[in-house]
């Protein structure tokens, strides 16, 4: 049986978490971290990963970036793999992770959806045909509680594409008071907030006389949830240093 963490385990993803890994018996709950600390669970939470002295298998981390100090450092003394499915995170986040990723096991994607990863290889190959001829632009919509705007699942997109495309590339997220035809090395990336949208990302290749969209919806929080915990039991196996991500699931 797996020994999991779950990070941010009073949050609505981490009790998602919780739920399916009651229902799973290959995996135990044996501790949460949460800065608001103890409450009603089935397991002990702690407001700081450095309070944590039993062991686990993993940590799934749905919190907030502010958790991420904590979070390696956690990482560094007792080498358990970290799965970060937190989005938001700044340049220099980033680079920590990948910094700490050369002494211990990280898996880190912004959406842990196999769904959307398939789609990452859509886009690829859309771009890497079309990416001369089109116009590409991304749409995400979510609900009005996201604080980031745009998406990490949409820069992620964009990447893919101005990766896969073929010319250099500038990211355009918005065009208020742009007085100029669209360029053709823009990918233009919109954000939309408003209800309960739990995830949609549209991604428009327009042309001349002809347009392909590509798209995801996410129906529910539990797609995210059950990546994370694919993510989990595959890095449970793994504890060589490294930084993985979906691709290792989907490839």
């Amino acid at each position: 049986m797996l020994k999991i963490i779950i990070s941010g385990c009073n949050g609505h993803m981490g009790r998602v978490v919780e739920s399916l890994c009651s229902t799973d018996p290959q995996l135990q709950v044996v501790a949460g971290f949460d800065v608001l600390g103890a409450s009603d669970r089935d397991f002990p939470i702690y407001s700081s990963p450095a309070q944590f002295d039993g062991e686990a298998d993993a940590v799934i981390d749905f919190s907030s970036p502010a958790a991420l100090d904590g979070l390696l450092e956690f990482a560094r003394r007792t080498h358990t793999p970290l799965i970060l499915a937190t989005t938001g995170y700044t340049p220099e986040q980033v680079a920590q992770i990948g910094a700490a990723a050369r002494s211990v096991s990280i898996f880190r994607s912004a959406n842990m959806s196999l769904g959307i990863n398939v789609l990452l290889e859509l886009v690829r190959k859309a771009a890497s045909i079309l990416g001369d001829s089109c116009d590409i632009e991304i749409v995400e919509r979510h609900h009005r509680r996201k604080v980031d705007a745009p998406s990490g699942t949409a820069l992620m997109i964009a990447d893919a594409a101005a990766a896969a495309c073929g010319h250099e590339t500038e990211y355009v997220y918005d065009r208020h008071g742009i007085r100029r035809p669209r360029d053709r090395k823009e990918i233009g990336i919109s954000a939309v907030r408003g209800g309960t949208i739990v995830g949609e990302h549209e991604i428009l290749f327009a042309g001349h006389d002809e347009v392909l969209e590509i798209r995801h919806t996410a129906l529910s929080r539990e797609i995210f949830a059950q990546g994370a915990i694919e993510a989990a039991k595959f890095m449970a196996t793994r504890r060589e240093p490294g930084l993985y991500d979906m691709s290792c699931l989907v490839g």
